[in-house]
């Protein structure tokens, strides 16, 4: 596959990824400008953290009186998930450098490594990642920059709608990219079914910060699955499932 060849189906693996993250930026500049922060704010949070959640979080943290070290270290800690994703990323990278591993951390999002990680036959090289990752980064910023903007339009109630939905629809996102990749591969799946229980009891029982939750139930499940999900697992299972 040729350089262009690799850019252009990095560019195709990322269209599911922008037609979610428009309007869901969209959404997050929505609640950025009713937490009080302007134009180039909001899009400056979007450029510098790019992070759906934890940049919802921290608008909500601002509309609130949040001190500014409360809301660093909350994102920071609600983000270290992408530490886990960034590590598979780079084990499943074929060729770059470290710096540019280093820059390719940064468009590392729960959807470009469930496309990355999941998607049949993608190359697996710098350029393939980082068409994907810089499609997706750009429509982040364009929803955001429009979210921003919108309320001077005056669409209010279709803002409100928007404002409502946007608790699960990262999430829903995020789980329609990763199903194709556990379609024959029920151990993967198992082990999906099993880091979200344990998410959902450590924050819902336990009542652990809703970030630590995330990291030790992915940490957790990550180190059992090591002894019972192998790379060949999918392609074992689909090949008995095949006639």
């Amino acid at each position: 596959m040729t350089k262009k060849e690799e850019w252009l189906a990095g560019t195709r693996s990322a269209v599911p990824i922008m037609l979610g993250y428009v309007p869901v930026g969209i959404a997050y500049g929505v609640m950025a400008r009713q937490a009080g922060l302007n134009t180039w704010q909001t899009v400056l949070m979007s450029l510098t953290v790019y992070g759906g959640a934890s940049e919802m979080m921290a608008a909500g943290m601002v509309a609130q009186g949040a001190a500014v070290l409360t809301i660093v270290l909350t994102t920071f800690i609600l983000n270290l998930r992408h530490i886990i994703m960034s590590t598979c990323v780079f084990n499943q990278m074929q060729g770059g450098r470290l710096p540019v591993r280093m820059l390719a951390a940064f468009g590392v999002t729960d959807e470009t490594f469930a496309v990355y990680t999941t998607t049949a036959n993608a190359p697996r090289t710098p350029r393939y990642f980082f068409s994907m990752a810089l499609c997706s980064y750009l429509s982040w910023a364009l929803g955001s920059w429009l979210g921003a903007i919108l309320p001077v339009v005056a669409l209010l109630n279709f803002l409100v709608f928007i404002t409502a939905a946007l608790g699960i629809s990262l999430y829903a996102m995020f789980i329609g990219l990763l199903m194709p990749g556990l379609h024959g591969n029920g151990r993967l799946a198992a082990l999906v079914v099993l880091t979200a229980l344990c998410n959902t009891v450590l924050c819902n029982v336990v009542q652990l910060d809703s970030g630590w939750s995330m990291i030790l139930s992915t940490l957790g499940c990550a180190a059992l699955g090591s002894f019972f999900v192998t790379p060949n697992a999918a392609g074992e299972e689909n090949s008995h499932a095949e006639p």
